[in-house]
């Protein structure tokens, strides 16, 4: 048994009930208290002299052997518990029993074949339906879908079951997809789904950041469910317009569609340089303004939250800064600057003159939605992650949260794209590539839409592959640049924080499998060649008490 406890990651052996299953979900009395658990082995041999305890109770079904074994797999992979991983692969709900399998009641599917291999990736453009890959892999039997959201699994699993599909949606359906005899249709959390006669895996936007799980151990989805059909010997395709370097190398074919097909599916791109702009004109170029003014629902993109996140005394000239912790502060209303370091909040004064006016040198949303109406000659909507429903405006400027909301728009315009551009963080290409694609596939693809983008790197190789519409442009340059520096795919990562940290880095310092950098900020890098030294050493290393955060495959770093 795995208890389902915190900080506990051992195993116990009980007494089960006859026919008790692995996965099973059951209740036991440890250390005096009775708490859950899953069944992971059965017919072991217990420790000679130990007198067993007895399972409390068999509550319901769990993640299947062969789900357990890939969660083995990952708290390995990803240097995180077990537990953690099993709670994932487990469902929501009770489950005492399982419905009769869906096979008898299958009809035939018509539908292009998968491509050939066993670990493909399929250079879809942004605007192009990705449907018939998803037919093409319910007609090989018991597939497994991913999407990239819970809205875009619900709506695949509606087109499905119209064509007459079996379709589990998990986690609703949990319990059919383990019965068997239905495609398997989630988000993030279905890589964990049952599907015992698995014969295939999608993985839809592969290059979505948002497979990879923040809270850790960091798995990711797609490298999870690539696992699952590795194992069971089937087919994974990873259909994404932008595949990243890790995709690229992880696949043994990457299939190209014809360059008009993938030229039709990317959006028409216009660049403006903001070099050869008034610098007056601040963060709106002329060209923005008949955009705005033009008609048809325009998104204007800025990743800064807040009225401005960089001020300037207009009298002499001084940075406003924090009077406790000397970091820049940020206007949060009209009458109040914030630091976002130390939390302190202070009048609008100037610490070196006392005067009162401040210029915005960088501008948040906020602030932008104010300045957009006066120009478009109508209200603007802010929206971020944390607005609850979306406005009903033509005119909507956001942070990147803008771009999952919507369904269709006219215009995607990226007001600051130098932000992404030259962001501190070693995916930043492949980061601002993908907003790009995911505008094309809001206006529609090469149609009467348009994405604008405001920069001042004008080269950038970013803006060269959506203008050419080949993402290959992007990962030629990137991949050298990458080797180089011996950055991912050309090795792997973890960043080490927390109070245990430095005992935790010190033990681990003394492995010349890796190397460990840093601090920085209270955070060390560990480098290894690949992933299986740096989870090798990651596992040999004991890990101190305290509170401490191993994060594998940083996202943000």
């Amino acid at each position: 048994m795995v208890p389902d406890v915190a900080g506990i990651d051992k195993r116990f052996d009980y007494l089960a009930p006859p026919d008790t299953p692995v996965g099973a979900l059951v209740r036991v009395t440890l250390n005096g208290r009775r708490v859950g658990a899953w069944v992971v082995d059965v017919d072991v041999d217990p420790p000679a002299d130990v007198a067993l305890r007895q399972v409390n109770k068999v509550s319901g079904l769990g993640p299947a052997a062969d789900v357990i074994e890939v969660a083995e797999w990952a708290a390995w992979r990803w240097a995180g518990r077990l537990t953690s991983l099993l709670r994932s692969a487990s469902p929501a709900v009770v489950v005492r029993g399982l419905p009769p399998p869906a096979a008898a009641e299958r009809l035939p599917v018509t539908a292009p074949a998968l491509p050939a291999g066993g670990r493909t990736v399929l250079r879809l453009a942004p605007a192009a339906d990705v449907y018939p890959v998803v037919l093409a892999a319910a007609a090989t039997g018991d597939a497994l879908v991913l999407a990239p959201s819970v809205d875009q699994a619900g709506l695949l699993a509606m087109r499905l079951r119209r064509a007459r599909v079996p379709v589990a949606l998990v986690p609703r359906d949990w319990a059919r997809a383990a019965a068997g005899g239905s495609v398997v249709v989630g988000a993030r959390a279905a890589a964990w789904a049952p599907a015992p006669g698995l014969s295939a895996v999608i993985v839809l936007d592969a290059h979505d950041e948002v497979y990879q799980e923040e809270r850790t151990p960091t798995w990711n989805a797609w490298q999870v469910a690539a696992e699952r059909a590795r194992r069971a010997a089937v087919p994974c395709v990873l259909v994404t317009p932008c595949p990243t370097l890790e995709q690229e190398r992880w696949a043994a074919d990457v299939v190209v569609p014809s360059r008009a097909q993938e030229r039709a599916g990317w959006a028409a791109l216009e660049v403006v340089d903001r070099r050869k702009e008034d610098p007056r004109s601040g963060l709106f170029s002329d060209r923005l303004v008949t955009l705005l003014r033009g008609g048809g629902r325009v998104a204007c993109i800025l990743n800064r939250k807040g009225r401005a996140k960089l001020l300037a005394c207009a009298a002499c000239g001084e940075l406003a800064r924090c009077e406790r912790c000397d970091a820049s502060v940020e206007s949060v209303e009209a009458a109040r600057l914030h630091c976002r370091r130390c939390g302190l909040d202070r009048p609008v004064v100037c610490q070196a003159c006392g005067s009162q006016r401040l210029k915005l040198l960088r501008l948040g949303v906020s602030r932008v939605a104010e300045e957009l109406a006066a120009l478009a000659g109508e209200p603007v909507a802010e929206v971020t992650a944390d607005t609850a429903d979306l406005p009903a405006n033509r005119v909507l400027v956001g942070t990147e949260a803008l771009l999952h909301r919507l369904d269709a728009v006219d215009v995607v315009a990226f007001l600051d794209f130098d932000q992404e551009l030259l962001a501190p963080r070693y995916r930043a290409g492949e980061q601002a590539l993908a907003l790009l694609a995911r505008a094309s596939r809001l206006v529609g693809g090469r149609g009467s839409g348009r994405v604008l983008v405001q920069t001042r790197a004008p080269a950038h190789e970013v803006l060269d592959a959506a203008l050419h519409a080949d993402p290959g442009r992007l990962a030629a340059v990137e991949g050298e640049r990458r080797q180089a520096l011996g950055l991912p795919p050309f090795a792997a990562l973890a960043l080490v924080s927390g109070e245990a940290a430095p005992v935790f880095v010190d033990a681990l310092s003394a492995d010349t499998a890796v190397e460990v950098l840093g601090p920085d900020d209270g955070r060390w890098l560990v480098r290894a060649p690949d992933h299986a030294a740096l989870a090798d050493a990651l596992s040999r290393t004991a890990r101190p008490a305290g509170r401490l955060r191993v994060e594998v495959d940083p996202l943000r770093f």
